[in-house]
């Protein structure tokens, strides 16, 4: 009897070898035609997670990766999937979110008669990319593939592999890749830019530090505390931070920095020397002219990039726990009695009369005084973010996550994906109504995936903070209100469990019951509460 004869290995097969031995087991997608040859009879041991959007796609894909500080793998359907997915792809790569991206192509054998579904996909999403590769063979595809998980692991963001749908059954090289299994990168600083740095504090008689999302670790968190209090000296989070670079219900916690430089410069005016961590220095939004500030500034960062485009004296680039942890032994603490009173205090609005209208501050203050300390909070709510912040500190790394790119579409599939990634976490997300309806689709993979995460959406029934800016700019703004959507029925029409809130007593008696067991739900539930868009609480 003639032995049967062994299936030759494909590039497929060799794919999948490479994904496992990155942990790339979980793919985050919207497949087309072109992804279909890669994905029927997937290996058991691969989980395929489908979301109904490519912005959901990379949304949960970009929280799932920053949840477990691992690269997450996203499969996009050539230019149609490629191009709906750019906007999350620079959300992500500004959040520094490590993505291994595989875009699908029309069959190589014919990409030069431009046949139907043929992309053009090497410059689509831009320069927001980290890498983008279009393998010369099939039989670089792997290989491809493990020089893509180095870039996003190095260099924070995603990295494109473009390829062919021809290309996975073709049979693979017995031969190693040109891409290292594994890469070792430094994770100690050097003695002497932390000596320049401490002689600099030393000399200093009024310092201030500034945090941002790139100090959001444990460790860092430590360190800094333990600086802060050797020098005694507020610390002030960075404007439009993604991510809180300091607890911030610590003593010297300060608040957020404002985004102007008139107020900017007040805010640190007396201080001499500006400590700025895990952010560059600083991100400004309305344009005025003149300094920043009039302080001496010295930036510390793990990314280059942000170390290039500070206005800084002096810039260190240098894995921040470390650096941190080391800067902190050396410096002294300083001869004056600490302050005992905390630097902020968070003041809650009083509750509405019986049958008053809700403001976004009265559900925020419920929500602070019942979420769990190391409760994820997502928040996409623009007209009352500076709500948020006052009422809503952050008290544990990854305590705060948002879209540092500012657009719209990322909150919803980003718990999704916080959850995935760390399940036992609670995760929150406060949206605005209108927010919400860039990426509502996500709830349908929240609940096909029993995802136990909440969605707090404060609904007003319109653009609240484009209506704000249209009468800043001393116009009547020309969009129309959308107070007829409801958006509990689109979340119940995707099959997600939803509540309509209108009364402060329901919504304190559905926070009394939901709270405690928020890191033991297994299903999605979206709190649909109505809101005042007048007002902003000035705590």
């Amino acid at each position: 009897m003639t032995a049967p004869t062994p299936t030759p290995r494909t590039v497929r097969d060799a794919t999948f070898d490479v994904l496992r031995q990155h942990r790339l087991t979980t793919v985050f997608a919207n497949p087309g035609s072109t992804e279909v040859s890669l994905l029927a009879d997937l290996p058991e041991d691969l989980r395929f997670v489908l979301a109904l959007h490519e912005g959901s796609v990379v949304g949960a894909a970009t929280g799932w990766a920053l949840a477990r500080e691992q690269p997450a793998l996203v499969l996009l359907h050539t230019t149609a999937g490629l191009g709906n997915a750019v906007g999350a792809l620079a959300t992500a790569r500004v959040n520094r979110a490590p993505l291994v991206v595989l875009v699908g192509q029309q069959d190589r054998r014919h990409l030069a008669q431009q046949p139907f579904l043929a992309g053009r996909l090497e410059g689509l999403a831009g320069d927001y990319p980290v890498r983008v590769e279009s393998p010369v063979r099939a039989q670089d595809v792997p290989g491809a593939i493990g020089r893509a998980v180095h870039a996003a692991r190095q260099e924070r963001g995603p990295a494109l592999v473009l390829v062919p749908m021809d290309d996975w059954a073709e049979p693979a090289e017995d031969l190693p890749l040109a891409a290292p299994a594994a890469v070792r990168r430094p994770t100690a600083s050097d003695p002497r830019a932390v000596a320049e740095v401490a002689r600099l504090l030393a000399r200093s008689t009024s310092p201030v530090l500034v945090v941002g999302a790139g100090a959001d670790s444990e460790d860092t968190w430590a360190a800094l505390g333990g600086l802060a209090e050797r020098l005694d000296c507020p610390v002030w989070q960075e404007p439009f931070g993604a991510r809180a670079g300091f607890p911030q219900d610590h003593r010297l916690f300060a608040g957020h920095l404002p985004a102007d430089r008139p107020r900017l410069r007040a805010t640190l005016d007396g201080h001499d020397l500006v400590l700025c961590v895990g952010a560059p220095f600083l991100r400004q939004y309305p344009y005025t002219p003149g300094k920043l500030t009039d302080a001496r500034v010295i930036v510390i960062t793990d990314d280059p990039a942000e170390a290039q485009h500070s206005a800084a004296e002096l810039a260190v680039v240098t894995p921040l726990p470390d650096f941190c942890g080391r800067l902190a032994r050396r410096t002294p603490a300083r001869t004056e009695a600490a302050a005992s009173e905390p630097l902020r205090r968070v003041t809650h609005p009083e509750p509405p009369a019986a049958g008053a209208p809700l403001t976004p501050a009265h559900v925020l203050a419920a929500l602070s005084v019942r979420l769990p300390a190391d409760t994820v909070l997502v928040e996409e709510t623009p007209s009352s973010r500076p709500d948020l912040h006052a009422l809503l500190p952050a008290r544990a790394p990854l305590g705060f996550l948002s879209a540092a790119m500012g657009g719209l579409g990322f909150a919803l599939p980003a718990a999704v994906g916080v959850r995935m990634g760390q399940p036992r976490r609670p995760v929150v997300a406060v949206v605005g109504d209108g927010s919400s309806l860039y990426q509502i689709q996500a709830l349908w993979t929240a609940v096909h995936y029993g995802v136990g995460a909440v969605f707090v959406v404060l609904s007003n029934g319109r653009y609240a903070v484009m209506d704000k800016l249209a009468g800043q700019h001393g116009g009547k703004p020309p969009w129309p209100a959308f107070g007829e959507i409801s958006v509990a029925g689109l979340a119940e029409s995707l099959g997600c469990p939803a509540r309509r809130i209108t009364e402060y007593a329901d919504l304190c008696a559905t926070l009394d019951a939901l709270c405690p067991g928020l890191a033991d739900r297994t299903e999605p539930l979206v709190l649909d509460i109505s809101v005042t868009a007048d007002g902003t609480f000035q705590p």
